[in-house]
């Protein structure tokens, strides 16, 4: 990479301050923002909110022969000093990985819920419209290409940009043409999606998430930065039902055609589609749509589709992917095959028991998703006993423990609240947090601090009227603890144990 190329880049997007470069036709060999990854000739960028001069200096000694800052650190070494650090990395990682994108046809998820679901739902119609050809960055997987190799579990919702350009690059050099992914609200908060364009951003619904000291100050924020997707993009997808709508739909036509502007929603005259003649039972679901649009490459999607993955909620998120999957290119049959045929890991799963009720283990982690589950359940059997096993995440969306409350009271018998990657705070004080907002008379509420006992309680205590609900962590096999990824065994194989020693279960 060039030195006077990303240079010219910086400049313009009027992000270069100066340079202490004795000529900018230097050329690095590598780029990098971690200093144990820096090698010989590198270009090393200077971020974070707790970065110290001491990363530098290790950069230096493992090779770095120029950094990029928001200040000068008066070192020997040469440095570009630029107006916004964050900013300035992605394009740099964009130069130095040749703008992968620009070989990709991109589609972005944003929304408070159904990212996951839709991007696997997405993903899937697609590997069947293009086999081999299909990456994907989701929360729970990333797809890099058709090897074991090339699948891998993900850290971040959306990774930092540098690693976002790189398995991008990585996935290209691999055979992929189209690239489904999850786009966080931080992606464009911290600027990791900074300079992208999507072919395709959708936007699924917006609820209070997020928001906390280390997060978003306020939701007009947490808005704000989600609703960025729809200005970056070529093409928006929105869900007419949702919250919002209106702001979304403004955003979108600040830089999109409205013949661009694609919606859906439930028995919605006005919108693109209309999802009519839906039933869902606990396994799954199926659905009419009715095509609202002059477009003709949009008619034949007036079908009636089949989803392998349960909950009414689901049919949005399929008729999201159908709307997608028809931009990229993919035919009815694909798509009709993709949501019959998708498994989504700690995703709506359910285990059945002889004597102790039916367990469902979901990654629901905000009022939205907890609240659209229970009230599935709920509505599917409305005598049923609902018994919840959750926590909440420490240093982090703090004003998620009075959604969790609220959609407790509303749909749940019992609750269990235990550890869900409490991070720095003291697990018990979250779940205290938690019950404080519980109406008592409504939900009987027992603290369990380990998460393995709560669940064994919870399945132990259950009868065949029961609906077990073991909610936020899915196939997570980490608890986030003080810092450190704790190993863990994940909800299914810790809720399997379980079951296979109680006696009345063999």
């Amino acid at each position: 990479m060039k030195a006077n190329q990303l240079i010219a880049l910086l400049q313009e997007h009027d992000l270069f301050l100066s340079t202490t470069l004795p000529s900018d036709d230097t050329d690095f060999a590598s780029l990098a923002y971690d200093s144990r990854q820096v090698s010989a000739n590198g270009l090393f960028v200077c971020k974070g909110f707790n970065f110290s001069v001491d990363y530098l200096t290790s950069a230096i000694q493992n090779g770095a022969s120029c950094y990029l800052a928001e200040q000068d650190y008066h070192v020997a070494t040469p440095v570009i000093l630029v107006k916004d650090v964050r900013k300035a990395l992605s394009l740099a990682a964009q130069l130095y990985f040749g703008f992968p994108q620009n070989d990709l046809f991109v589609i972005g998820y944003t929304g408070t819920k159904g990212k996951t679901t839709s991007t696997y739902l997405t993903t899937n119609i697609l590997a069947h419209a293009f086999p081999k050809q299909v990456a994907m960055f989701s929360t729970i997987n990333h797809i890099i290409g058709p090897r074991p190799q090339d699948q891998f579990k993900a850290h971040l919702t959306t990774a930092e940009s540098f690693d976002i350009f790189h398995e991008m690059r990585q996935a290209v050099d691999n055979g992929a043409k189209v690239l489904v992914m999850e786009v966080a609200s931080q992606a464009y908060l911290l600027y990791r999606v900074y300079g992208l364009k999507f072919d395709v951003g959708l936007f699924l619904n917006i609820s209070p998430d997020h928001i906390g000291v280390n997060e978003h100050p306020n939701f007009a924020n947490y808005l704000f930065c989600k609703m960025q997707l729809m200005i970056n993009s070529r093409n928006c997808i929105i869900d007419a039902d949702m919250d919002h709508f209106a702001e979304v739909y403004s955003a979108a036509k600040v830089s999109t055609d409205p013949d661009h502007i694609f919606t859906y929603g439930f028995n919605q005259p006005n919108a693109t589609l209309s999802i009519g003649n839906n039933t869902a039972t606990l396994t799954d679901s199926e659905f009419d749509l009715t095509v609202h649009s002059s477009n003709p490459a949009l008619q034949d999607l007036a079908d009636h589709y089949h989803v392998s993955v349960p909950g009414d909620f689901n049919q949005s998120n399929a008729t999201a992917a159908i709307l997608a999957s028809r931009l990229a290119g993919a035919q009815v049959a694909d798509m009709q095959y993709g949501l019959a045929n998708t498994t989504i890991p700690g995703r709506m799963e359910s285990i059945t028991t002889q004597h102790h009720g039916t367990i469902y283990i979901d990654y629901a982690h905000d009022w939205g998703s907890m609240n659209a589950l229970l009230r599935f359940l709920h509505t599917q059997f409305p005598d049923h006993h609902v018994t919840a096993v959750l926590g909440s995440t420490g240093d982090k969306g703090e004003d998620r423990r009075e959604g969790f409350a609220k959609a407790l009271n509303q749909f749940a018998d019992t609750a269990f609240l235990t550890t869900d990657d409490p991070g720095h705070e003291d697990p018990i004080a979250i779940a205290k947090e938690i019950d404080s907002h519980i109406d008592h008379d409504k939900v009987t509420t027992t603290i369990i601090p380990k998460r393995e006992d709560a669940i064994r309680h919870a399945i132990t205590t259950a009868t065949n009227d029961d609906l077990v609900v073991l909610a936020g962590k899915g196939e997570d096999a980490y608890q986030k603890i003080n810092g450190v990824d704790t190993p863990y065994a994940t909800d299914p194989v810790v809720a399997k144990d379980v079951i296979a020693d109680l006696a009345d279960e063999k």
